[in-house]
């Protein structure tokens, strides 16, 4: 019990500075340097202002300074990276590998919420979470084997958005020529159509680090499957609100599977 309630609690504590990283990254501004403010009034908070989930029930959601309403998004993250490192802790208990994997998590996590905010995803965020996540191992040959995997899926996934590039692509000029005239012939109006971003090919490397090759590919196909009800609802939409942030569905779904990964584990093996 004291384990858990001590996972919880270093969950809060790191949910509250990945607030400030989720906040600050997406516009250069340094996470390290520079006191927690209103980002509204910008006025400096007190150190009672930023008890992680209880100030902002405490503030009633509110700004002590100027009344202006405090995102939700505080005590959100908070919680989610509380439960996080409890889940972890309740399946695994509290080492220095489980710890790692969390931080990878958290960061999985920060992708995800920058991703749905911004439609952008931070190299140094990914970074961390490739790096968090290739150190989660309790041996110097597990930390090589998350290292190999990571490659794997990162070249895996890197081979995927070439050769979908290429099609898209091509597809896409061959449409064009059916319609060039006299004058437009000279004129080059090809377009190149990326099928992924390499932000999507790095969280591939963390989900390999994380899971392994069966478990990865597993997890996939889960994301893939919890995005489509969004897809289905998005379709009549305009090709901006149809563009659907698919990190958070990556992040979910390694969570999941990670979690999981026994029963899982045995139904591949007892069935393939």
């Amino acid at each position: 019990m004291i384990e858990l309630s001590i996972a919880f609690v270093l969950g809060l504590l790191f949910g509250s500075f990945l607030n400030v990283v989720i906040i600050r990254v997406p516009t250069g501004e340094s996470v390290i340097y520079g006191s927690s403010h209103c980002v509204k009034c910008n006025t400096k908070l007190k150190s009672w202002h930023n008890i992680p989930l209880f100030s902002w029930i405490f503030l009633r959601a509110k700004c002590s300074f100027c009344k202006t309403k405090i995102s939700i998004q505080y005590p959100f993250i908070e919680l989610i990276s509380a439960i996080i490192f409890l889940t972890l802790a309740s399946k695994y208990g509290l080492s220095l590998p489980i710890f790692f994997i969390a931080l990878s998590f958290l960061m999985l996590l920060a992708l995800s919420m920058i991703d749905f905010k911004y439609k952008m995803i931070p190299d140094s965020i990914n970074l961390l979470a490739i790096l968090f996540a290739i150190l989660g191992a309790w041996s110097i040959n597990g930390i090589f084997e998350n290292f190999v995997n990571a490659l794997l899926f990162a070249g895996g996934f890197t081979l995927l958005r070439f050769s979908l590039s290429y099609i898209l692509t091509s597809s896409a000029h061959r449409a064009i020529k059916k319609n060039v005239t006299s004058w437009s012939k000279n004129y080059n109006s090809y377009p190149f159509i990326e099928a992924m971003g390499e932000g999507d090919i790095m969280v591939a490397a963390t989900m390999g680090a994380l899971l392994g090759v069966q478990l990865t590919l597993v997890a996939i196909f889960l994301s893939a499957v919890l995005a489509l009800p969004v897809m289905l609802a998005l379709k009549n939409k305009s090709a901006e609100e149809q563009r659907v942030p698919f990190v958070p569905f990556l992040a979910l779904a390694t969570f999941i599977v990670y979690i999981f990964d026994t029963p899982i584990m045995a139904y591949i093996e007892a069935n393939y």
